[in-house]
Parts: C-alpha cells; sequence; structure tokens
C-alpha cells in the first residue's frame, strides 16, 4: 500500500512540475492565457498529491488503533492522556 501511495504522489507532483517548467518555458510563447491555466492547474496539484499521498488504506494501522501489544497499548494510552499513568508503589507509601 505505501508504494502505490508513494507512486502516485511522484506522478502527481512529477505531472505538476511538467505543467509549471513547460507553462512558463514553452507555451507562453504561444498562448499567455494558456500558461497561466496551466500554472493554475499545477498549483492546484501539490495538495491533492498530500491528500492521496497520506490518505489511509484498509490494511494500515492508524495512530490510535490498538496494537494487540497490552504493553504497548497501556504506554499510547498513557501518553495520549486515555488512561492516567500507573503510581509506583514507594517503600514510605506503605
Amino acid at each position: 500500500m505505501y508504494e502505490r501511495r508513494r507512486r502516485a504522489y511522484f506522478a502527481i507532483m512529477g505531472t505538476c512540475l511538467a505543467l509549471f517548467v513547460s507553462a512558463f518555458a514553452f507555451v507562453r510563447l504561444w498562448s499567455v492565457p494558456v500558461a497561466v491555466g496551466m500554472a493554475f492547474a499545477a498549483a492546484v496539484l501539490p495538495p491533492i498529491a498530500a491528500w492521496v499521498a497520506n490518505r489511509r488504506g484498509p490494511d494500515d494501522r492508524w495512530w490510535d488503533d490498538p496494537t494487540g501489544d497490552p504493553k504497548s497499548d497501556e504506554w499510547w494510552d498513557e501518553l495520549d492522556g486515555k488512561a492516567r499513568p500507573r503510581r509506583e508503589r514507594r517503600k514510605w507509601d506503605e
């Protein structure tokens, strides 16, 4: 899943780069409005690429999913504030 998202991200960003370069290197010589339109389209692509690269796949573990390891889940819950930290008993507390 990660490889597919990474490949899609680089394809979209490569398209963005190609649009910017071609718009201001070649297309502006024939039509300025088309070059501006291509630059606008290229400006819209990076947020789309970030959305594609960061979306959760069906098999991906998300940050708040339990891992199945009780010690690890307890530790992460403590960090997230979901559970109170276990207080260690000291000798003088008894």
